[in-house]
């Protein structure tokens, strides 16, 4: 196994999945089903099997069931980081749960579910990893590996990994997964209050410290009751 650049994973959990609805009435989103399990274990057998030991897990929105299930979990040993009071967004929630979490840290959202290329998803970020020249490496994939996409893409990268923005109008050959090997270095001075992770991010592109790898398996969205059919039929052709 290769040699990864963090031990933990922060999970972003908390959200409300209005666009999962109606099947996030009653329960949420990570517990949603998808081939036999819910997304959220998708997520951590991935983690599991990358040798990734730890993830920190945020609640929020119908946390308690979440909760009970995640107290099951054996690999990766899971903490929570308790968003019942306040639902901090994917920025102010790692913000939140810095404390619990080491310098590099992998960070991923909890609806995410990829097949691995020749390295898995976390063995190819710690790889490519340069402490002293980012903040933030994401793992991007080009639209033909992302399933269920239909937006325009997120990024262009030039020669040497370094991101920026779609322009409004365009289309950016990018996508990201969800999925970032973070810096400490990206959380400093944070807003206090719930905000996205794309303010930190558009400071590190300023700064020239915003990075992205190209991933080399295939990425499945899955945002929607509509994403989950095809979903589950490619990856029972796998």
């Amino acid at each position: 196994m290769s040699k990864l650049a963090s031990d933990t994973a922060m999970v972003l959990a908390a959200g409300m999945g209005k666009r999962m609805r109606p099947l996030t009435a009653t329960q949420p989103k990570p517990m949603v089903r998808v081939a036999g399990k819910p997304l959220i274990d998708h997520t951590l057998d991935k983690l599991a099997e990358a040798g990734v030991a730890r993830a920190v897990v945020n609640v929020h929105y119908l946390a308690d069931s979440l909760d009970a299930h995640l107290k099951e979990r054996q690999s990766p040993a899971v903490t929570i980081s308790d968003e019942r009071e306040q639902l901090l967004e994917t920025g102010g929630g790692i913000v939140k749960a810095q404390d619990l979490l080491p310098d590099p840290f992998f960070s991923l959202n909890s609806d995410n579910i990829w097949l691995d290329g020749p390295l898995d998803a976390f063995a190819d970020l710690s790889a490519a990893w340069d402490a002293e020249r980012m903040d933030a490496l994401l793992l991007l994939v080009t639209h033909k590996a992302a399933h269920n996409f239909t937006g325009k893409g997120d990024f262009h990268m030039d020669a040497l990994g370094r991101l920026r923005r779609r322009a409004s109008g365009r289309i950016a050959p990018y996508i990201f997964t969800g999925i970032q090997l973070v810096s400490k270095r990206l959380l400093r001075d944070a807003p206090e209050r719930p905000f996205s992770t794309n303010v930190l991010w558009n400071r590190a592109i300023e700064e020239g410290r915003l990075f992205g790898l190209a991933f080399t398996g295939q990425w499945f969205e899955v945002g929607t009751p509509q994403a989950i059919r095809p979903t589950e039929e490619a990856l029972s052709a796998v």
